[in-house]
């Protein structure tokens, strides 16, 4: 007879091996980044969304268009430009006439309307165009005109932006930052990547990934990631964490109310505590350990901590301050 234990280890298994074809396929295409790569994988099976940073042509973009080439969702891709309306992102009532020349409304659906978003250079839009997207993202629901249209699961936005002290640019608004699971940071190649990129792009090759994954297989590892333990020991690291970001808070540390303007919300130790039971069946465990939630610590939290202007003329970043705050918080409350 087949044991609780057993059956949960063979599901993990299996999430493993269903992983790692999709990270396969993605690797025919994409060289390196495989902390990006990882944590755009980690959105997608929690269910969150995903904002990949860097400068242009690190390929971003081309991430997450190679992702959607291996899953059988639908896909859609805006680029946004300061000129973008919200009407062009959601869709908007047209005019029709029928044949007997009776005029009606009709809801002409925007590109919203899919399972994988591509959301090219947000930050070039203009706040009230970025804002269009607040109710989508956190209800997966679309309101115009009275009327409210539910969007099919999974849904996913990877939205790509530029630094933002890049010309042309605006800043994301804060409840905007805080609906995304994961910032992630695009670096540079290194050499031997560059050097395999060259040897790919250049030579006439084309490689076309697979599809290796449907939308009702990611719901059903999306209910999995939620059966994981967390044992109230992890979860209370996970708490002390976040509340270690709250300036003048019970826990805050002294870089924290020294540099820090606003901490996370709520939003912050809940993408901790899924992306950590993500790394957990990776791992080919069902329980979080600390190590996993350290690992995800930071793309979870650098853009829901905002610094203030002390840390902004000393150069300081949020990312500093949180690695800090991962060396100082310890792991037990009682250490």
């Amino acid at each position: 007879m087949t044991t609780v234990a057993e059956t949960l280890q063979q599901q993990a298994e299996e999430f493993r091996t269903r992983y790692a074809a999709v990270r396969e396929q993605i690797g025919r295409v994409i060289v390196g980044h495989e902390e990006v790569v990882q944590g755009v994988l980690t959105s997608m099976l929690v269910g969150g969304h995903c904002l990949l940073e860097g400068v242009p042509g690190l390929g971003k973009t081309m991430l997450v268009r190679t992702l959607a080439e291996t899953l059988d969702l639908g896909f859609s891709r805006i680029q946004f430009t300061p000129d973008l309306m919200p009407a062009d992102i959601l869709g908007t009532n047209l005019v029709v006439e029928d044949e007997q020349g009776r005029k009606t409304f009709e809801f002409q659906k925007g590109p919203v309307f899919t399972q994988i978003l591509l959301a090219d250079e947000i930050n070039r839009a203009t706040p009230k165009t970025q804002s269009a997207l607040l109710e989508t993202m956190q209800e997966g629901t679309v309101t115009v005109a009275g009327n409210r249209f539910v969007l099919d699961r999974p849904f996913l936005v990877l939205a790509t932006q530029n630094p933002i002290e890049q010309e042309g640019t605006y800043p994301l608004p804060e409840a905007q930052l805080d609906r995304f699971l994961f910032k992630l940071v695009v670096g540079y190649s290194t050499r031997e990547e560059l050097s395999v990129i060259l040897d790919r792009t250049t030579r006439g090759e084309v490689v076309e990934p697979e599809k290796v994954m449907d939308g009702r297989e990611i719901l059903r590892w999306q209910r999995l990631v939620r059966d994981v333990i967390l044992s109230p020991h992890v979860q209370d690291y996970i708490v002390r964490l976040t509340l270690a970001t709250h300036p003048e808070g019970p826990q805050a540390l002294p870089i924290t109310n020294q540099y820090v303007r606003w901490g996370s919300s709520p939003r912050g130790a809940q993408t901790i505590a899924l992306a950590a039971k993500v790394r957990a069946l990776l791992g080919g465990r069902f329980n979080v350990s600390f190590e996993d939630v350290r690992r995800v610590y930071l793309p979870a939290m650098r853009h829901r901590v905002l610094v203030n202007f002390e840390a902004q003329a000393e150069g300081v970043e949020a990312d500093a301050v949180l690695l800090e705050l991962l060396e100082k918080v310890p792991e037990r409350a009682d250490a």
